[in-house]
């Protein structure tokens, strides 16, 4: 027993000295209009690590505007902005500004339709950048982002931090081998400017691809009897992932090695400590392949809705929106 909490000790001292020997990261933030930019600031500004990875990391600087008129975000930036101040982050006048101080970049827009601006900005600057939730207002705008990134040669992704729950992270890893169906829920509040699921039924979403992995072929939209959405997927080889709307983030998952619970949340934290490795090491912990096939599952979804619940191929929906994202590509000149 001596021996174990020996190892686990050395183990623990040698991480946070490897950490702590790294170069200091200087971040800065792109909107606070959002508790997550508050929440992920307190860690990394904490007085001592609050884990190895976070150590010689500090947000150093931070620009308030993001939505120019979503009620919800706009009215929260006045005491965001006090809050981050007691922070020590300096509070600047624009993003060029605030690119000028820092290494790499937490978009943190609550509105998903400044974003492609944004992240260009940051792309131009050769500033790594973490995208928060949506990525985008659609799918589009999603497929521009990473066209850009491309463009400008600057490492970025996006995630709900429901992909990092621990039981979520387990299935994905094979502890219930090949995944043959899975259920995810979550809250799913609605803003009128995104497609339904893109504003927060994304975290139930992430989840369920995070189990699954890419392969879905169509998105059927459906009505529970508590008249929550539902949304049901169909991977390649007859394998179905469902969607559905609750209050909880909870759900389950089939496996040829048995069956188990999925879609927990394990906070913000380990969404951090992998924005923190992404930062360093320059390689995205999940794939744009990954990323847009779920967006294009939550716009097929809303595809399915207006054409009366039948079935919509994710592909059908990938077609639409690239000829969209170039046009909006040259309009930025970016082609």
């Amino acid at each position: 027993m001596k021996n174990t909490l020996y190892l686990v000790a050395l183990g623990f001292f040698m991480s946070a000295t490897f950490v702590i020997g790294q170069e200091p990261l200087k971040i800065g933030i792109i909107g606070l209009d959002t508790s997550h930019s508050i929440a992920f600031t307190k860690d990394l500004n904490a007085e001592k690590p609050v884990v190895p990875e976070l150590a010689n990391c500090r947000v150093v600087a931070a620009y308030p505007h993001g939505s120019p008129d979503i009620e919800l975000s706009t009215k929260r930036i006045p005491q965001y902005t006090e809050d981050i101040k007691a922070l020590g982050v300096e509070v600047v006048d624009s993003i060029d500004e605030l690119l000028k101080r820092v290494d790499c970049v937490l978009l943190e827009t609550n509105d998903g339709r400044p974003h492609l601006e944004q992240a260009l900005q940051c792309f131009k600057a050769g500033k790594p950048t973490f995208i928060d939730k949506p990525i985008a207002a659609s799918l589009a705008d999603a497929i521009a982002i990473f066209e850009a990134a491309y463009k400008y040669n600057c490492p970025t992704f996006t995630s709900s931090s429901l992909r990092y729950g621990k039981q979520t992270q387990a299935v994905r890893n094979g502890s219930l081998g090949k995944i043959s169906k899975a259920e995810t829920t979550s809250p799913a509040s609605v803003e009128k400017t995104h497609p339904e699921l893109f504003w927060y039924g994304i975290h139930g979403c992430e989840s369920l691809f995070t189990v699954m992995g890419t392969g879905c072929e169509t998105a059927t939209r459906k009505t529970t009897p508590e008249g929550k959405i539902e949304v049901v997927g169909e991977w390649v080889g007859g394998r179905i992932g469902t969607y559905r709307e609750d209050k909880g983030y909870v759900g389950k998952a089939v496996g040829d090695k048995g069956e188990g619970p999925v879609g927990d949340s394990a906070g913000y934290r380990p969404l951090i400590v992998e924005i923190i490795k992404f930062f360093r090491t320059k390689q995205p912990p999940v794939a744009e392949k990954e990323t847009l096939e779920i967006y294009a599952f939550m716009e097929a979804a809303d595809e399915s809705k207006r054409r009366g619940g039948e079935p919509v191929e994710l592909e059908e929906m990938m077609e639409k929106a690239k000829p969209v994202a170039e046009k909006r590509l040259v309009e930025l000149g970016v082609r």
